[in-house]
């Protein structure tokens, strides 16, 4: 008779193995024009994590363009509206020029709404998501993002109450 314990740690360990060498390949995969592979590089990993339907977390390295976003307490960002074309790497510098906290976050309108309510229940919730930064009083962030989807989506806070209060705008990602 076989012993499960053991069959299920050895599947777990391959399970293990497989993630590291996936998100290996991610952070070092090499990306040519628009998001497609380089010539000889093999294809990168899809992206299937927050704010998948616009795109993937950015390079640095690959930025083709700045964007500057002020965060005021007057619950409105400037611009108010962001439009940038597919394929383009763009970094997001976040200024928060308020005197209280507050985020910027990327995805659909969908995904923001369900998340302000996840985090009107939640409130203590801190985001770690590359679609996603949380800037002090005072203070400045980035967030690098390649948008390889083209479309109308969002960006907003989502410190509980601001959503709700207006903090959000409308980023169009253009075909090219």
């Amino acid at each position: 008779m076989s012993n499960p314990t053991a069959g299920l740690r050895a599947r777990l360990a391959l399970c293990a193995v497989t993630t590291l060498f996936s998100a290996a390949a991610f952070a070092h995969g090499e990306a040519g024009h628009a998001g497609e592979p380089a010539p000889g590089a093999a294809a990168a990993p899809v992206y299937d994590g927050h704010a998948a339907a616009l795109g993937a977390p950015g390079d640095p390295a690959r930025v083709t363009r700045s964007v500057r976003v002020v965060m005021r307490d007057s619950m409105r960002f400037s611009p108010a509206a962001i439009h940038v074309r597919r394929g383009e790497t763009v970094r997001f510098e976040v200024v928060n020029q308020g005197k209280i906290k507050h985020e910027l976050v990327l995805g659909t309108s969908g995904e923001l709404k369900a998340h302000a309510a996840q985090m009107r229940k939640h409130p203590e919730m801190e985001h770690d998501d590359p679609n996603a930064v949380s800037v002090a009083p005072g203070q400045r962030a980035q967030l690098v993002w390649t948008f390889s989807k083209s479309g109308r989506f969002d960006f907003a806070c989502l410190v509980p109450g601001h959503y709700e209060a207006g903090m959000k705008g409308s980023l169009t990602v253009d075909a090219r």
